[in-house]
């Protein structure tokens, strides 16, 4: 690729750093960038606050790009990021569902406010830290898993568009994570040793806690599928679907949350053998292949971040897409992406607003 101008957006972190000095080393013009989501004075009101500390993270890429001797630039996101992603969060909670932040910081923030300022400084790409891969061939650009199984993101990247997948670069998508670790230590970069983000990175402490401050939610009944009361609940927001431990419950056998419902503030509990689903309709789609179905299709799906794939058959529909699995699928919840791909491909995906019950036992 010749010289390009790449504005990586950095978190403070080892991969961002490596995504940076990746681009350096290839003979690009890199222009560091932080974003500033939280206010300084909300993240450290207290020894045990509930925000990470930006303060920090700002210094730690300052650090990086002082290293690399490249520009700096902090931008500040904290309405946006409120509006966007906190306020998606807490709503969607409030409805009975499981909501992704992270899904929706990427097609709004990162993907969204960033891009768009990385463009308006004339750069030819937003760069990331990301572990995914884009390739361009046969006119379309590619969305693939990054090369570490362990590490994939892909499916946290499916709402990007033919058109933003244009102008984005991962630098990390064909290395595993112990060799960008090792990388960053040989070339003495300040981040190498830090910790990596959990997975919701804006949470520093317990993520109960953050709901706790932020999501108004009262206590309820615990029932059974007939309606039976067998405890209370702390609050809906507090539990997802499949969730067996926390429930408070003295029963003979386990227990798992099969449903919620906000309407009347219960938790349903049930068997097991109650989680399946042998289909789910998905809404809010996109088709980061630049191609949406328009007959059936054969594809592997993902319901959740850290699940295995199953394969599927996907019937498209008007503004929704009816997802039949091969075999029924264990505790799927309304809220969560549904992400499609085949082979190594990111193809698209949607939010999961309705799981099919299975009537096997």
């Amino acid at each position: 690729m010749p010289k390009k101008r790449v504005v990586v957006a950095l978190s403070g972190g080892v991969d961002s750093s490596m995504a940076a000095l990746t681009l350096q080393e290839a003979g690009h013009e890199v222009i560091g960038v932080t974003m500033r989501l939280w206010a300084t004075n909300e993240a450290t009101s207290s020894s045990k606050s509930q925000f990470p500390n930006p303060a920090r993270n700002i210094i730690d890429a300052e650090q990086t790009c002082h290293k690399l001797g490249i520009p700096f630039h902090i931008l500040d996101f904290e309405r946006e990021f409120k509006e966007h992603v906190i306020q998606y969060l807490i709503r969607e909670y409030t409805q009975g569902r499981t909501p992704n932040p992270c899904i929706s910081c990427n097609q709004y923030i990162k993907f969204g406010f960033l891009l768009e300022h990385a463009l308006a400084l004339d750069a030819d790409y937003l760069a990331t830290g990301h572990y995914a891969r884009v390739e361009h061939r046969d006119n379309a650009y590619h969305l693939l898993k990054g090369v570490d199984p362990d590490k994939d993101q892909s499916y946290m990247l499916y709402t990007l568009t033919q058109k933003k997948l244009a102008r984005t670069l991962f630098p990390l998508g064909n290395y595993s994570k112990r060799q960008v670790r090792d990388l960053a230590r040989e070339k003495g970069l300040p981040a190498a040793g830090k910790p990596s983000s959990q997975d919701i990175c804006f949470v520093a402490a317990d993520y109960g806690t953050f709901l706790s401050q932020h999501v108004t939610t009262e206590p309820g009944d615990i029932v059974d599928g007939q309606g039976k009361v067998l405890g209370k609940h702390r609050g809906a927001a507090f539990y997802t679907i499949g969730q067996r431990h926390g429930l408070g419950l003295s029963t003979a056998r386990p227990l798992y949350v099969t449903r919620i419902e906000p309407s009347t503030n219960r938790v349903v509990v049930g068997d097991e053998s109650q989680l399946g689903s042998s289909s789910l309709i998905a809404v809010n789609l996109n088709w980061a292949s630049g191609k949406s179905p328009s007959q059936p299709l054969s594809v592997n799906v993902k319901i959740r971040y850290r699940s295995p794939e199953a394969p599927a058959t996907i019937h498209p529909q008007a503004d929704s897409v009816n997802v039949v699995f091969d075999q029924p699928q264990r505790a799927i919840a309304p809220g969560q992406a549904v992400v499609f791909y085949q082979g190594n491909e990111v193809i698209g995906g949607g939010t999961i607003q309705i799981a099919q019950k299975s009537h096997q036992s």
